[in-house]
């Protein structure tokens, strides 16, 4: 038995994908048998400090809240005071820049975090590491970038013992080109599935039915991938009809969409909020999905493996984003948008299973790289 604290930046169920990601962990190991609890350290839902039950799965978590509007003494104290009395034999900080700052330069972290004494083991999960590091970046995000790389190259000296994980390729890449090894612990989905499959719903279906799940990024090559596909259908010997949903809070760049979808005549729903047993309703009546994440970042987008958890191929149409020195290697489940050849390929894919992103899967290899 093992007992870890999971630090991140809020733990408003609902409000942050990092803290309900914590959250389900935390729910697994306890499940487990071990004990684990969640501390936010800049939680803009708690107004003062909380420490609450928050149940997933039946289970019940221990979350303690503390308001980002605090003076960091105070936050410190309450901290402390939090270790003292679980006693955890390791933290595992869940980093985004952005969780502790707005303008994503938590300055105060490292030597906030230097200050906390106990006899624990560190762990950092980088969710994110910085922007600016694509070759189009602007001359304002590779600044604000080198800032926040000179934050992580100072927490990782506070102390020489801490492990260190990421879920990409990409940023495992850079913590390397820094001098720190990490080890890749894949992402899982945040939804939990429904216990019926997408083969027991979509393929009774008079129409093709295409997800969108999450925020939709900007640039994609929306026009030009909807031309493609139309071109491909009228060459195969599928009639359906085609219709896209669009599951959650979009964003902006869904308008792009409609107003491409409606100049082809093609069906779309937008289901705005929806719950999560909602989600999965949605994700199990679609025959494919749709990413607009930019391909190299794709192990880090929660709405993917949510699809990928309701066994749905997956088509990346996205605005190009490269970084120098670095190539992706493909992914089993999901096709790179490039043109109609892609398409047909992606139409002809059949869902590979894994269980590599599974939340079991991946928490055990967690234990197994804290024992080592």
């Amino acid at each position: 038995m093992i007992k870890i604290l999971f630090l991140c930046g809020s733990a408003a169920p609902g409000k942050d994908g990092v803290g309900d990601y914590t959250r389900r962990f935390c729910a697994r190991l306890i499940q487990l048998g071990h004990e684990a609890q969640l501390l936010s350290l800049c939680d803009l839902q708690a107004e003062a400090y909380i420490s609450e039950n928050q149940i997933v799965e039946k289970t019940a978590v221990l979350a303690h809240r503390i308001p980002r509007s605090v003076e960091n003494m105070q936050r410190l104290l309450w901290v402390q005071y939090i270790i003292n009395d679980f006693q955890p034999d390791c933290i595992s900080l869940q980093y985004v820049p952005y969780s502790f700052n707005r303008k994503g330069l938590p300055f105060w972290l490292p030597s906030f975090l230097k200050k906390i004494k106990g006899n624990h083991q560190w762990h950092i999960m980088f969710h994110e590491l910085w922007i600016g590091m694509d070759v189009n970046a602007s001359l304002k995000n590779r600044i604000i970038g080198f800032l926040q790389k000179l934050l992580i190259l100072k927490m990782l000296r506070t102390n020489s013992g801490i492990t260190i994980s990421t879920q990409t390729h990409l940023y495992q890449s850079k913590l390397a080109y820094l001098g720190y090894d990490a080890t890749i612990l894949p992402l899982f989905s945040n939804i939990i599935k429904k216990s019926v499959t997408v083969k027991e719903f979509a393929e009774e279906a008079e129409e093709l039915r295409f997800c969108i799940f999450g925020t939709i990024h900007y640039g994609a090559p929306v026009t030009k991938f909807i031309e493609d596909l139309k071109q491909v259908l009228t060459t195969t010997k599928n009639k359906k009809s085609l219709n896209f949903i669009f599951i959650g809070h979009c964003g902006t760049a869904i308008e792009e969409w409609k107003k491409v979808l409606q100049k082809h005549q093609i069906n779309f729903e937008i289901t705005g909020f929806v719950t999560d047993q909602e989600i999965s309703y949605f994700l199990s009546h679609s025959h494919y999905g749709i990413s607009t994440t930019p391909y190299i970042l794709n192990q880090k987008s929660g709405s993917l493996m949510a699809m990928f958890d309701h066994h749905i191929p997956v088509l990346c149409v996205a605005r190009n984003w490269d970084v120098k020195g670095f190539n992706q290697q493909s992914f089993s489940n999901l096709i790179n948008y490039k043109n109609q050849e892609s398409v047909k390929e992606f139409l002809d894919k059949k869902f590979i299973a894994s269980t590599e992103n599974k939340l079991e899967s991946v928490v055990s290899q967690f234990l197994k790289g804290l024992r080592k």
